[in-house]
């Protein structure tokens, strides 16, 4: 017997199994399908989603995302320098105009003005006694001035006749003459004493500017005792500080910043692109990212006139019509701006649209059971949908 030839009871016969035939039938069944369905698309065409053109309100909005600011900041500093006494607010406080926010150490200042005071006090009392004692005197000396050079002429008058007559001698005369010269010099004096002491003579012009010296003296220490009180410019919130009691400060060091109170406003940058949709008075709804589900009303307040090149985008301004209690300074917000609106007018779903950025959009149109290529002039671009004004009419199939 050849070696390679096995015996008769050495061959088994082969059986299929049940598993066997499930996965044949399994496959048998995926061929037939998938014949049926493509002998479908064959005789009726492949199947499609079809969107029907409506008429209906379409609102086109530009959305963006910025930040809450006030109309003003208002750094605060001091003219003055010196150690810091008090600081009289905190941050994120609300201050009224003229409020003390910071006083220094200025004790060395409250004398001067002090001795400034003495000053013109001394000055006034000087002034006063020039009117009350000073003039009332010189006239009383011009008078007594005045009755010694009347008896001077008198006395010389009768020494002229006694010389005529013979009783005296001519020294007598030449004596009373002499007199009635001293008193006449006399009365010169005492009239240029007066002239000096009353309003608008040197003494006292000399009396009103020492006063005048003396009050400039004292403007000038109270104003270095100013220098060392600062006081709110206006009402706001002050939103940093970076002054402590204890601290020294020089002129000019920016030591607060106050944010003013007055409208307030949400800054946003949007595509130059989008300039052309933006106008001034244009509604808007915001939200702050924190409060999302919180949506406040505002207006487009401001438009840069200039374009940011480097990032293509134009500054935009809006007011907040009644701000929320929540809002706070640099807080970003998001910024639905409606741009156009219209109440009745037929739309198509954005996601229909081919070449929607070219000159010739178009779209596939359902018409007699066909999808017809159709050019298509748009309108208003919404967010899901978008306004056509030709080519396709209310009801038409579109794909």
């Amino acid at each position: 017997m050849p070696a390679n030839i096995c015996p008769p009871n050495a061959i088994k016969e082969k059986t299929i199994t049940p598993r066997t035939w499930f996965k044949i039938g399994v496959a048998t069944f995926a061929v037939i399908a998938l014949s049926l369905f493509l002998l479908r698309n064959v005789l009726l065409g492949t199947p499609v989603n079809v969107y029907a053109a409506t008429s209906g309100e379409l609102v086109q909005s530009v959305v963006a995302s910025g930040r809450v600011t006030s109309p003003q900041r208002v750094t605060v500093a001091l003219q003055g320098s010196g150690r810091v006494r008090r600081v009289a607010v905190a941050e994120g406080q609300s201050v009224e105009a003229g409020q003390l926010l910071i006083e220094l150490d200025n004790s060395d200042n409250r004398a001067s003005l002090a001795q400034a005071s003495a000053s013109v006090a001394q000055a006034q009392a000087k002034l006063q006694q020039l009117g009350e004692l000073g003039q009332p005197q010189a006239q009383q000396e011009l008078a007594k001035a005045q009755a010694t050079a009347v008896q001077a002429r008198k006395s010389l008058d009768r020494n002229r006749d006694l010389v005529a007559q013979g009783f005296v001698s001519q020294a007598a005369v030449d004596e009373a003459r002499r007199a009635v010269d001293v008193a006449d010099s006399q009365v010169a004096s005492a009239q240029a004493q007066v002239k000096t002491k009353t309003d608008g003579g040197s003494d006292s012009l000399l009396a009103q500017a020492e006063l005048r010296q003396a009050l400039a003296g004292q403007q000038l220490a109270r104003a270095k005792l100013d220098q060392g009180l600062v006081y709110a410019p206006s009402a706001g919130v002050l939103i940093s500080r970076n002054v402590e009691a204890g601290d020294i400060v020089q002129p000019g060091k920016a030591l607060m910043v106050l944010a003013t109170s007055g409208q307030t406003q949400i800054s946003i940058q949007i595509d130059e692109k989008n300039l052309s949709k933006i106008a001034v008075g244009q509604k808007a709804y915001a939200s702050a990212d924190a409060f999302a589900s919180q949506r406040f009303d505002a207006l487009v307040a401001y438009i840069n006139p200039g374009v940011d090149a480097a990032r293509g985008s134009v500054e935009v301004k809006l007011n907040i019509v009644n701000p929320p209690a929540y809002l706070r300074q640099d807080m970003t917000v998001s910024v639905d701006i409606e741009t156009a609106r219209r109440t009745a007018t037929v739309v198509i779903a954005t996601s229909t649209m081919e070449d929607a950025a070219t000159d010739k959009p178009w779209v596939l149109v359902v018409r007699d059971k066909r999808a017809v290529k159709q050019f298509v002039t748009l309108g208003l671009l919404g967010d899901t949908r978008v306004e056509v004004l030709q080519g396709v009419a209310k009801g038409e199939g579109v794909i």
